[in-house]
């Protein structure tokens, strides 16, 4: 998929290998002329043209090649962070009244989160992407660690979930969520560094291995099965990029299939209840309408808001299941006020413009000068992907309910900043391509 060459790639290459180029002319003219004398002259003289003509040559490639800086995936990012805001106005506004006595409170909180996330964002963007993998592996061991203190009395614990981290002044981060840029940084530095190896099952475990430590982390330390599995599908999908044989992916993923469809089914019609609340996710999931007032509650009332906005939908700040009808509504289940307001048009438009963000990503990857550059936007291509998949796949009952928030416009703090970061790095690697 990408063009093979060392990880850390010199830039001047392309000159050096003109430079040897012309040395070796140079040798050539004194193996094949006559006299010494004329040997000398011949070198001197040609010798001289060809470092002119080589020089010559350098001058005509920089005028050729332009500066590049992907303006569209920058426009896209800013055009979902403010129809973000809006909507999260939309769909909080009277919750925040009731709750905080504020409309304003979680607008108002998501403003100051994009502002110090567009902050990160510049900075990042101006990096030298190489920087990340000289300092991949102690990023991705201190995610891990950060997880871990999750554990301890720093934890914090919301909604019944202790994923959290306080930090002064009433602040508090989500290690999950930087565990996934983390994963991304490491696990293609890890691919430049083993070279040709990352192609063949010893490479392939390792890689698996630094993939599996990183999920079961999440899942144990944060209990956060979606982001464990997302993790993990980084992890796979980067791996498979790199290697030259798409069957035995292919065949994992239709025996994943099948084992989770048997599964669905042996679940459906010999599980009625459970004390665990993912089982209880999955029975809800299954039979809806017997778990209508319990487990299936926000599930069923995302599914009347898209069935209640038709094609069009009601209108921007119409919706009435947001009225307390879906829990959190400014969350996981925003697309589907979304579509309650704006239709399933206004959902569509959202999706292409997700489509779009994905195709200026993988645009990157493609022209990206070096194999890091090529791996590190395709892990943000896959977190993306992966993300919005897993989204829309729950507010439209495709799948049991996840917490997988919509990127740039669910309400969020660390995911907001992280996913704003991860576009930082998108836009410097942009920065790094020559068009010609």
């Amino acid at each position: 998929m990408f063009r093979q060459g060392v990880c850390m790639r010199n830039y001047e290459s392309d000159a050096y290998r003109k430079y040897q180029s012309s040395i070796e002319q140079r040798q050539k003219v004194v193996r094949t002329s006559g006299s010494p004398y004329s040997q000398q002259t011949a070198v001197q003289g040609k010798g001289q043209r060809a470092e002119m003509s080589a020089s010559t040559k350098r001058k005509r490639t920089r005028e050729k090649e332009k500066l590049y800086y992907d303006y569209d995936l920058l426009l896209v990012i800013i055009f979902l962070m403010c129809f973000g805001l809006v909507m999260l106005y939309s769909s909080s506004a009277y919750s925040a009244q009731v709750d905080y006595k504020n409309d304003m409170f979680f607008f108002t909180r998501q403003a100051m989160i994009g502002i110090i996330g567009f902050i990160v964002m510049f900075i990042v963007s101006k990096i030298d992407y190489h920087l990340y993998g000289a300092y991949a592996k102690e990023l991705f061991w201190f995610s891990m660690f950060l997880m871990a203190l999750v554990q301890t009395p720093l934890g914090k614990t919301v909604n019944g979930a202790r994923r959290w981290i306080r930090l002064p002044g009433g602040l508090s981060l989500q290690p999950a969520e930087f565990t996934k840029i983390a994963v991304i940084l490491f696990i293609a530095y890890e691919i430049c560094l083993l070279g040709q190896k990352a192609k063949k099952w010893d490479g392939i475990k390792i890689l698996l291995g630094y993939g599996l430590v990183a999920t079961l982390g999440v899942f144990l330390l944060t209990d956060n099965l979606s982001t464990a599995i997302i993790v993990f599908a980084i992890t796979c999908i980067l791996i498979f990029v790199v290697h030259p044989k798409t069957k035995p992916f292919v065949a994992g993923v239709i025996v994943a299939g099948i084992v989770g469809i048997i599964g669905i089914i042996f679940l459906k019609y010999t599980l009625a209840k459970s004390d665990n609340f993912r089982m209880r996710r999955i029975i809800a999931w299954l039979n809806p309408e017997a778990n209508a007032d319990t487990d299936s509650y926000q599930f069923l009332q995302g599914l009347y808001a898209i069935g209640s906005g038709g094609f069009f939908g009601k209108g921007l700040g119409n919706s009435t299941q947001k009225l307390h009808a879906i829990p959190e509504a400014q969350n996981d289940m925003i697309l589907a006020v979304i579509c309650e307001e704006l239709g399933v048009f206004g959902a569509i438009i959202i999706l292409c413009l997700f489509a779009f963000m994905l195709y200026r990503l993988l645009f990157i990857a493609r022209n990206a000068p070096d194999l890091y550059g090529a791996l590190i936007a395709t892990g943000i291509f896959a977190h993306i992907a992966l993300q919005v998949t897993l989204n829309i796949g729950v507010v439209t009952g495709l799948l049991p309910t996840t917490g997988v928030t919509l990127p740039f416009i669910s309400y969020g703090g660390t995911a907001i900043v992280i996913l704003l970061a991860e576009m930082g790095i998108a836009l410097g690697i942009s920065s790094k391509i020559r068009l010609k």
